[in-house]
Parts: structure tokens; C-alpha cells; sequence
């Protein structure tokens, strides 16, 4: 069960509108590492977990990562104004002038339409979770890509908001991983000899990897800042 609150999870201002930039933000509304995307994986993963706490940790984030696309729907909005102007606008926000009357659509910055080809599901516990390590990830570097073309105060707030939410999401993902160790496709890793070779293939090698003391991944914790 799903409610709405009408309180944002965090204030969404912006100092004044800039339809140019409302279409970039866009890619974390509906790009294929965006916000809807990872609310979607992570609800679609849990599904089948059976762990109960990593259940609820897949389904809090993603209840998270809604609240998150309400917020890059709000400042694309606010950033939007209210002046059509389509003959102004970059090829990706042409839509928001001719289609949607300004409002914030389902499409990355280049105006292609959110899929759900973007969702990764393999029902194997410790792939999800390296999927979902890896989006976080990916997330967070579109984000400080977003930052760094922006002086908006207000727009530059929400988003270091929404990155370093990224960056908590991927340490619990990383703290579930480790608790799995020796389960699903973690099981009897590197115990064959395939699976302790490594095949120099560049000219001239260099050979600076192998994989003698194969071991299956697993996350220090992040060192607390004061």
C-alpha cells in the first residue's frame, strides 16, 4: 500500500525558470537511470525476496525513489514558467511546449519516452543488488553531471540533496550484499579452474590482474564523516 503525502521529501525550489535546463533535468525523470527507473527495478525485485529486512530495505528505497521523481517533477515545473515557447526550445523539450502545456513528461532529455526495457530483474538476490549498487552509482555520477551546468541556488540544493541520497542508497545496497554472502550466484565462487584463470589478450601484455584467490565481491563500510 501506497500513500501520498503532500509534504515534499525535501523543498524543491528555484531561483527563476529555465526551460532549456527543465528539459535536461528531465533525464532523471524518465532517463534510463532515473528516478522511475529505480523506483520500478527496486519494487519489481522485491517481489520474491525472502528475506524480510532486505525486502523491506528494496521497497523503502523504492517508496524513496517515488518521492525523489516528485521532486525532479516539481523543479521541472518550477523551471518550465509558464511561457510556450516551443520554436526557442532544445530538440528534447519541444514536447513540453506542443504536447504536455509545460508539465513535466515521462521522457529523458532527448524526449524519448521512459521504458520499461530499462528495469533489470534476474530474481538471484546478489545480482539484483550488484544492479542496484551499480544504478545508485550511475544515478549520482547524471546528477553531478546535472550540477555542474547549473548556478540555479535552488536547483543546485535539491540536487545535491537528491545525489547524496544516491550515495545512501548504494551503501545500504552495498551492506545488504554482505550479508548474502555464500547464496544464490555467490555459491561456490572460484572453486573451479576456469574460474582462477586470466587470459592476457593485449599485445603487449601487461598482466597486472589474476584471478588466483578468486573471491565473490563484497564492500568495506564507508568511513563515517564528522
Amino acid at each position: 500500500m501506497f500513500l501520498h503525502d503532500k509534504k515534499l521529501l525535501y523543498e524543491v525550489k528555484v531561483d527563476r525558470p529555465n526551460p532549456n535546463y527543465a528539459a535536461m533535468l528531465q533525464e532523471q525523470l524518465g532517463g534510463p537511470q532515473g528516478e522511475l527507473k529505480a523506483a520500478m527495478q527496486y519494487l519489481s525485485q522485491s517481489q520474491r525476496i525472502k528475506d524480510k529486512e532486505i525486502k523491506d530495505l528494496f521497497l523503502d528505497i523504492a517508496a524513496e525513489e517515488l518521492s525523489h521523481l516528485e521532486m525532479v517533477a516539481t523543479a521541472i515545473n518550477l523551471l518550465n514558467g509558464h511561457d510556450l515557447d516551443a520554436q526557442n526550445a532544445t530538440i528534447g523539450g519541444v514536447e513540453a511546449h506542443v504536447l504536455t502545456g509545460l508539465a513535466p513528461i515521462l521522457a529523458n532529455a532527448s524526449g524519448y519516452l521512459w521504458t520499461s526495457a530499462y528495469v533489470n530483474e534476474t530474481g538471484d538476490l546478489a545480482a539484483d543488488l550488484l544492479s542496484n549498487i551499480a544504478a545508485e552509482q550511475r544515478a549520482k555520477v547524471v546528477y553531478q553531471y546535472l550540477y555542474r551546468q547549473i548556478n540555479d541556488k535552488g536547483v543546485r540544493d535539491t540536487i545535491d540533496f537528491l545525489l547524496n541520497r544516491e550515495e545512501a542508497h548504494n551503501t545500504m545496497f552495498r551492506e545488504a550484499f554482505n550479508k548474502i554472502q555464500d547464496t544464490g550466484s555467490n555459491q561456490n565462487w572460484g572453486v573451479t579452474a576456469d574460474s582462477k584463470l586470466y587470459f592476457d589478450l593485449s599485445s603487449p601484455g601487461t598482466n597486472n590482474f589474476n584471478a588466483q584467490n578468486a573471491q565473490p565481491p563484497s564492500f568495506a563500510s564507508p568511513n563515517v564523516k564528522n
